[in-house]
């Protein structure tokens, strides 16, 4: 029997600005399409942040999470998974309020405060469409994403406990796994546990096949057969260690929140376009890619019909 592979898909994140692409989703209208494109395409799970619609400024309020949930939701059965990372410019309680209302089936949760530097790109653009893009990028420079274990555990409780959702665990590095080793023991996090190995972000590990090798030993090593896993890798390393991480047992992830490009010096014109490109790659390898109700089965989710939107 063919691997089945979660094939995810990250519709517009809080990385890149407007001005960096103008095939990055801003509007509710826009995020709503590209995201129910990425999935008749073959995205079993879409990952979902939001963004100001006026300015493009990623967003926490649930006002905006609400134009476009219902209708991403009336139109296709791929899992949703929130944001509760938001933006390494967001307070925690900025971050939590809307996913803890909307009580996703998924959300994802980073496992550790990291430095998050973006300030490198501000130097490859010069025209900026908002006044705000730019401080915004350089202000990394002096900012902590902060998820301290007070943070973490806040999520179980709000998302995890009261609402009964599952978590996509985002390690930027090797230590953020020790964290998930701890909580598996402590039975905060329950098996199967998802691990999405987040690579290439300044301040984090590097996006490279040793580094994903690393990752998946460590995560071997300290959680034996308690966990499924899937690795994205930001920029042009996107498809390359999408495809090592599947050949590794895993699964993947793509979208235009890890990486603007569809091959080198392209922009990609869509998410949709992207999730096309790993499934072709994915199934000349002989893989075949999870269906919503097998992600729904593969990682015991609770379910469409019980989310809050």
């Amino acid at each position: 029997m063919a691997q089945k592979i979660i094939l995810t898909c990250a519709i517009t994140g809080s990385i890149h600005t407007p001005s960096m692409s103008p095939y990055l989703p801003v509007t509710p209208a826009e995020i709503a399409t590209s995201a129910i494109e990425a999935a008749e395409a073959g995205a079993s799970v879409l990952h979902l942040h939001a963004r100001d619609p006026e300015t493009g400024r990623p967003s926490a309020d649930i006002n905006v999470f609400r134009q476009f949930l219902p209708r991403i939701k009336n139109a296709t059965d791929a899992v949703i998974n929130l944001t509760t990372g938001g933006s390494s410019q967001m307070s925690v309680e900025q971050r939590l309020s809307a996913p803890a209302e909307l009580a996703p089936e998924m959300c994802s949760l980073n496992m550790g405060s990291v430095n998050f530097g973006l300030f490198p790109m501000k130097d490859r653009y010069s025209d900026w469409a908002y006044d705000w893009e730019e401080s915004f990028l350089e202000n990394t420079r002096d900012t902590v994403f902060k998820n301290t274990f007070h943070d973490i555990e806040t999520v179980f409780r709000m998302l995890g406990d009261e609402a009964g959702a599952r978590f996509e665990c985002e390690c930027y590095d090797v230590g953020h796994i020790q964290t998930i080793a701890f909580y598996l023991k402590q039975n905060r996090l329950v098996r199967p546990v998802f691990l999405q190995f987040v690579m290439g972000v300044l301040g984090g590990i590097d996006a490279s096949p040793h580094s994903l090798m690393s990752l998946k030993e460590t995560a071997d090593r300290l959680l034996g057969d308690a966990y499924e896993f899937s690795a994205l890798a930001a920029g042009r390393q996107q498809m390359p260690l999408a495809t090592m991480s599947s050949i590794l047992g895993g699964h993947v992830r793509v979208g235009l929140e890890d990486s603007l490009m569809i091959g080198r010096g392209e922009l990609a014109t869509s998410n949709a376009q992207q999730v096309r490109k790993i499934r072709r790659v994915l199934e000349e390898l002989g893989y075949e890619i999870a269906t919503p109700a097998e992600t729904r089965k593969m990682l015991s989710l609770k379910g469409a019909d019980k989310v809050g939107f």
